[in-house]
């Protein structure tokens, strides 16, 4: 390898865990090598940092590019074409989860949904159905967390995982004041059983009026008293 010792040291170890990750060794390497790289490399550049041959770093190249792990990119009056990682780390994350779910869990999600409408006859089977619902129920739950974290732009999906523990104990917060609130709410009084209906309130005006006596009839009563005319109304001089 023709690279400088720490980024060479990256690589090695990149190549090294690619058999884990289910991509063979140059892949690992050729990736490392382009995450790492302060420019956009093409085909021979990449070949020569890592002795690969031209072969060799093609087939690696489109395998990171089915996985949309590389970006093409042209450079002014440069026919060769030029290879850069993405340099937003939540972005790759974004794009091996989603890259994931489509070969590895996408497939399985189709063959829990096929298996879930079948109705089967054996006790095993049953027990076996059982277990796949579980399954489904868990890898779906996972799923929908991954759609929403999809949508998160990269400061948002910093802070949620920055925040880790406090999420824990927000939630346990949460559960504290629900159970407050609802071990607060009021008794509900029962009363006693009564077969006599309630008797309706009686108006203070009405309790002071006997229903049995007619109502005296109203009478205009002067407010002066008017003295007989004498028929003169100056009197006797």
């Amino acid at each position: 390898m023709n690279l400088p010792p720490l980024t060479q040291r990256f690589v090695l170890h990149f190549g090294e865990m690619g058999s884990r990750w289910g991509i063979n060794r140059t892949v690992g390497q050729i990736y490392a090598l382009l995450y790492v790289s302060a420019k956009p490399l093409n085909a021979d550049e990449v070949g020569e940092a890592l002795g690969f041959s031209r072969s060799n770093v093609s087939m690696g190249l489109k395998e990171l590019q089915s996985w949309n792990l590389v970006r093409l990119i042209h450079q002014p009056n440069d026919r060769r074409e030029y290879f850069q990682a993405p340099e937003d780390v939540w972005a790759i994350f974004r794009t091996l989860a989603a890259e994931r779910r489509k070969r590895e869990i996408d497939p399985t999600l189709s063959m829990l949904r096929d298996a879930l409408m079948e109705q089967p006859s054996v006790a095993e089977d049953i027990h076996a159905q059982e277990r796949m619902r579980q399954m489904h129920s868990f890898i779906e739950l996972m799923t929908d967390w991954l759609d929403d974290v999809q949508k998160m732009d990269s400061s948002t999906l910093a802070t949620l995982m920055q925040m880790g523990a406090k999420v824990q104990k927000f939630l346990e917060i949460k559960d504290r004041v629900k159970q407050v609130f609802v071990g607060s709410k009021p008794e509900t009084v029962t009363r006693p059983f009564s077969s006599q209906p309630p008797s309706p309130a009686t108006p203070p005006m009405a309790m002071a009026v006997d229903p049995t006596q007619a109502p005296e009839p109203l009478t205009d009563t002067p407010s002066t008293t008017t003295t007989p005319s004498t028929g003169d109304p100056y009197g006797p001089l």
